[in-house]
């Protein structure tokens, strides 16, 4: 198959691994710690939980043109206060550092999703049953001990499942990396979804498009397949 043999084929799905890699778990564990930060009653929740629901509501392209200004060149705030002032960029937008571009794709991803796997989490604690914590504070276990006994198996089928619809998610991005660096510079931020949009839209190569689509697609239903199996015997999560 041409696409097997076409290095921007390998270098989409590297990228798109990094991608996934690094930002889904940060993202469980910034959503995770929050949510039990949130469940232990921290003073204006009310107020600050419909806040957190604003990244993850904002449309892509109004999320893609904030933080295109935000980190533009040397006068976008973060740029002129950060990059600028520590001479880390000089006058280059982060977004066309070879070396910086991918991850700050990656930071605003997680700016974008922490907030709403730390709400899903939220809502699970606040479902679950009081019982089981009050046996344990009758006999007397520690908090972390009724973390890793109680709150994390009965959590567990919420966590693998919210995991696995961030996994997927992050892996097939397209609107933020394609507004904010068009998958460059050069291909260092082109994932998947940006390399079959490139080869429909712009080199007209529908054949091998089509085929990089079937070929994800059959790809993550063997992942999901094979994670349902992992989470099910080992987890006990479905």
């Amino acid at each position: 198959m041409k696409l097997l043999s076409d290095p921007a084929f390998w270098n989409s799905l590297k990228v798109a691994g990094l991608f996934v890699g690094i930002a889904v778990p940060i993202e469980f564990m910034i959503g995770l710690g929050g949510a039990l930060v949130l469940s232990a009653g921290v003073r204006g929740r009310s107020a600050l939980v419909p806040l957190l629901f604003i990244p993850t509501m904002m449309a892509p392209i109004v999320v893609g043109l904030l933080w295109k200004i935000m980190l533009a060149g040397s006068w976008g705030l973060i740029s002129f206060n950060v990059f600028e002032r520590f001479g880390m960029l000089g006058d280059q937008s982060v977004f066309a550092s070879p070396d910086l571009a991918l991850y700050a794709l990656i930071f605003v991803d997680i700016w974008q999703w922490s907030p709403f796997m730390m709400l899903a989490f939220f809502a699970g604690l606040q479902a679950m049953p009081v019982g089981p914590y009050r046996a344990a504070a009758v006999d007397g276990a520690s908090p972390l001990r009724v973390f890793f006994k109680i709150t994390l198996p009965m959590m567990t089928p919420l966590l693998v499942v919210i995991t696995l619809l961030r996994l997927i998610d992050a892996f097939k991005v397209f609107d933020t990396v394609f507004i904010l660096t068009g998958g460059g510079p050069g291909v260092v931020t082109q994932t998947p979804s940006v390399l079959a949009y490139k080869m429909t839209f712009e080199f007209w190569n529908i054949g091998e498009a089509s085929a990089l689509a079937v070929l994800v697609w059959a790809a993550f239903f063997i992942f999901c397949n094979v994670f349902y199996q992992i989470a099910k015997k080992k987890l006990g999560a479905f």
